[in-house]
């Protein structure tokens, strides 16, 4: 069991969909459409932000809880993706890799999820 959330797997992920998301909002004509660029970054915020919470609520529903608010903010990246390719502000490459990216922590919040519920280990997440 981790004892931080940053040593988290899914956490360091969501870290780099973050990141990639704010450099590519930085390119015009993407950084200029303001909302566009505001929502979907405040999504991938709020994807790592939800499982940092979560972790340090330290009780395994609420952990949960917050997984599941960032596995819907994973989904809200990815539909402000489609907006952001159907105006053309991404390349294909770019839509995809964030796209996959995005997908990619979906299913480690999912797995994580999983693992939690299975688990039987008794300590602060029990």
């Amino acid at each position: 069991m981790a004892k931080s959330f940053e040593e988290l797997n899914v956490y360091q992920k969501a870290r780099q969909l973050t990141n990639t998301v704010y450099a590519l909002t930085r390119k015009t004509p993407f950084a200029k459409d303001y909302s566009l660029v505001d929502q979907v970054r405040r999504a991938s915020v709020s994807v790592m932000s939800n499982i940092a919470e979560g972790f340090e609520r330290g009780t395994r529903p609420e952990f949960i809880r917050f997984l599941f608010i960032a596995k819907g903010s994973c989904g809200e990246v990815r539909a402000q993706l489609e907006i952001a390719k159907d105006q053309r502000y991404l390349s294909d490459a770019e839509h995809t890799q964030l796209r996959e990216a995005a997908k990619t922590v979906s299913g480690m919040i999912s797995n994580l999820i999983t693992s939690i519920r299975a688990s039987r280990a008794a300590g602060k997440k029990s």
